[in-house]
């Protein structure tokens, strides 16, 4: 018992204390289960988003691309085609980095919090930068969820399987990058 406890000291102590520290194997085993649902809640929320897009706009697709041929670039994102899916993994790579150094930045309490104004603006901003930056490549996707959610919803509604194929199976790159 006593080198348990000195364990939990040790990891408490080299961990500074911090949120994290992973105390027992029972809440490491939890939070690898809640991932999957907190990631199936994420794409499930784009699959639903798409959905409503969908219904909203039918007629206009209907038009537009009643063959559901060229319009599954408006639901998901694809890289431009003079993009490799080397440059396209390097995009979205480097762009969810700088996403998650931002989010890190925006909500770290040691800098001083723009407030409850301030803080949302600056998430704007990040995104709206990152797609200024990323976008042109990939789209920017930035989160797999938001490419992987409406591209299912697609396949579903009429585009078929060519959603995963084109761009030289392109799609994964946004869930693993």
């Amino acid at each position: 018992m006593i080198v348990f406890g000195m364990g939990v000291n040790n990891q408490v102590v080299n961990s500074g204390d911090k949120n994290g520290t992973w105390l027992s194997i029972n809440m490491c085993w939890g939070v690898a289960v809640l991932i999957g649902v907190y990631c199936s809640e994420g794409v499930l929320g784009a699959f639903c988003g798409a959905f409503i897009i969908y219904v909203m706009q039918y007629q206009n697709l209907n038009v537009v691309d009643p063959n559901r041929e060229t319009t599954q670039g408006s639901w998901s994102t694809y890289p431009s085609d003079n993009i490799s899916n080397y440059t396209a993994f390097y995009t979205e790579f480097i762009g969810t980095a700088m996403l998650t150094l931002g989010v890190y930045a925006i909500t770290d309490k040691r800098n001083k919090s723009a407030g409850p104004v301030g803080s949302p603006f600056a998430f704007c901003l990040l995104i709206w930068a990152l797609g200024m930056a990323f976008g042109m490549n990939t789209g920017y996707a930035i989160n797999p969820a938001r490419d992987f959610g409406p591209r299912l919803f697609t396949c579903l509604a009429g585009w078929g399987t060519k959603v995963f194929t084109l761009r030289n199976h392109y799609f994964w790159i946004p869930i693993v990058a």
